[in-house]
């Protein structure tokens, strides 16, 4: 039996309200412009419209950059781009770069709307809902170790060790737990973020991660996200090759 969309995300936002302990507490609480886009039917040329103010740094493709400046966003669980988007719009996650971009009036000018006409968290839904079904990048920005060296199978076991229970065993992630996808994902910027996570400086961290990771030293952290940048991606979740372009932008 298929679930209603509504039905799914309501789900989701009764679990948050029941759940307890640290990874509630700071990271994932229930209530604000993250459940209310979750609830909401998303609009797919809204969302084209305004994602056209998020390609500037992340491409029309979603694909970011190799060198980690931006992540690629496309074939993200649409629960971790909300959050994320609710997050940095809130000012919970210090993102500088792109907080003007994801202002009220940018995203409402994307879509032809003005103050008043459109909650804002419908075009969040809007936005989020696209970006999720887009091709990823089947040449993402790996690590600088191949598999069979002794760097690439250490990374494997720290991985394996530390990061399936959240991340599943090829990175794919869990949406109905904000576990975001990690599999695809450009090596320089995870590791950005996991240095980040792992130093207490990015502050809508899920904390049970941050108490995973405290001891990784440096050279296990570049050892664990160069595996994590070569774990394999599902065929069909990726563009056909790496000089697609987005045709909804022709």
């Amino acid at each position: 039996m298929r679930t209603k969309p509504g039905l799914k995300y309501l789900t989701y936002a009764v679990a948050l309200a029941m759940c307890g302990g640290a990874s509630a507490a700071g990271w994932n609480e229930a209530g604000g412009e993250q459940d209310e886009a979750m609830l909401l039917t998303p609009d797919r040329e809204r969302g084209i419209a305004v994602y056209e103010v998020c390609s500037a740094c992340h491409l029309l493709e979603g694909w970011g950059l190799k060198d980690g400046t931006f992540p690629q966003l496309a074939g993200q669980h649409r629960s971790v781009l909300i959050k994320q988007l609710a997050d940095i719009r809130a000012r919970n996650r210090d993102n500088p770069t792109m907080y003007p971009f994801a202002l009220d009036d940018q995203i409402m000018a994307a879509s032809g709307f003005h103050e008043g006409e459109i909650k804002p968290a419908q075009l969040v839904a809007d936005v989020t809902a696209y970006i999720t079904k887009l091709p990823m990048n089947p040449e993402n920005g790996k690590g600088l170790w191949a598999e069979g060296t002794p760097e690439f199978e250490q990374g494997k076991k720290l991985y394996a060790d530390n990061c399936t229970q959240c991340h599943g065993d090829v990175g794919e992630g869990n949406e109905e737990k904000f576990y975001p996808r990690i599999q695809g994902q450009h090596y320089n910027y995870m590791l950005r973020q996991f240095e980040w996570i792992r130093d207490g400086k990015r502050r809508n961290a899920n904390p049970d991660m941050v108490k995973q990771i405290q001891e990784f030293s440096d050279k296990d952290m570049q050892m664990v996200i160069n595996w994590t940048s070569r774990a394999p991606v599902s065929k069909g979740m990726l563009a056909p090759s790496a000089d697609y372009q987005n045709p909804d932008y022709d």
